[in-house]
């Protein structure tokens, strides 16, 4: 019981990584709390699912609805960012436009989404595999190793796209100082806009395969991967890419054990309940830097 409560939390602990890396990112640039950021999450999984139904149910079609939401996703953040956040930026109030920008954003995704496939649940059918393997009591079935083996490789190559190559390195410098990264001839606009691109294939990526997994819809999954993604944010430390991982993978395995031990009824209460702990006894996050004012 215990292991096949570790392998589940692992699975849905590194979807939530996947969303909270693409938040994290772009609040490590501007210090933006992205609230469309779960509605594009929720789109990436109903455009791999309408790609799956249009075209048929195959693994081929499967990575063809994948590739369509991170293009359609990617690039509808990279449009947010660039004809409504970049137009608002350099506005002395620019921090509470661009929020509620976002959350305009949202609200638009949401109710778009509503609108064209209703407030019913859609199945989502899965292609992967049904085949399972025992390990032990417990059984992981494929699906489950090819979320973590996908989420394994998305994490590493971001990680070195960051730290290994001259566009990580532009994106890391913005993050650092922007006016600073602007002085030094980095284009920063098309940094950011590439940021968003980024953030959001991700979350689409994360999306599909949370559909895929729960073979399933829900025109409320973005509410509930928004305030999840944001728990692990502050536990793993605001703008920290391996807080964000490590966050999402608790906040996964919590809900997992509580759902299996407790009650399935307090699975989503959870993460508010860590994020409340962490914020009284740690409010930087595991990761996160104490914020020094000098005056």
């Amino acid at each position: 019981m215990f292991v096949q409560q570790v392998i589940n939390g692992l699975t849905i602990g590194t979807t939530y990584a996947m969303v909270t890396i693409g938040f994290t990112m772009v609040y490590s640039i501007l210090e933006l709390a992205n609230f469309a950021h779960s509605s594009f999450y929720m789109l990436g999984a109903y455009l791999s699912m309408t790609t799956l139904m249009s075209f048929g149910l195959s693994r081929s079609v499967f990575l063809l609805g994948l590739v369509v939401s991170v293009a359609v996703c990617g690039s509808l953040g990279a449009f947010m960012d660039r004809f409504t956040l970049r137009l608002i930026r350099n506005r002395a109030d620019s921090d509470v436009t661009a929020m509620l920008c976002t959350v305009g954003v949202q609200t638009a995704i949401d109710n778009s989404i509503l609108v064209i496939f209703g407030s019913e649940t859609k199945p989502f059918p899965n292609v992967i595999s049904n085949t399972k393997i025992a390990v032990g009591n417990a059984v992981i079935s494929y699906t489950q190793i090819v979320i973590l083996i996908t989420a394994v490789i998305l994490m590493v190559g971001l990680s070195f796209f960051i730290y290994r190559t001259k566009r990580g390195s532009a994106m890391r410098a913005v993050s650092q100082n922007l006016d600073a990264a602007k002085l030094m001839g980095i284009n920063t606009g098309q940094v950011i806009t590439l940021t968003f691109f980024i953030a959001t294939g991700i979350a689409a990526i994360s999306g599909t395969f949370v559909g895929s997994y729960y073979q399933a819809n829900d025109i409320m999954m973005s509410a509930s991967v928004g305030s999840k993604s944001f728990a692990a944010a502050v536990l793993g430390g605001m703008g920290s890419l391996p807080g964000a991982v490590l966050g999402g993978v608790i906040i996964g395995m919590a809900e997992t054990m509580v759902a299996g031990y407790i009650s399935s009824g307090f699975r989503d209460a959870v993460a508010f309940l860590i994020l409340t702990v962490v914020l009284i006894v740690r409010p930087q996050g595991f990761f996160g830097q104490k914020q020094v004012i000098k005056v």
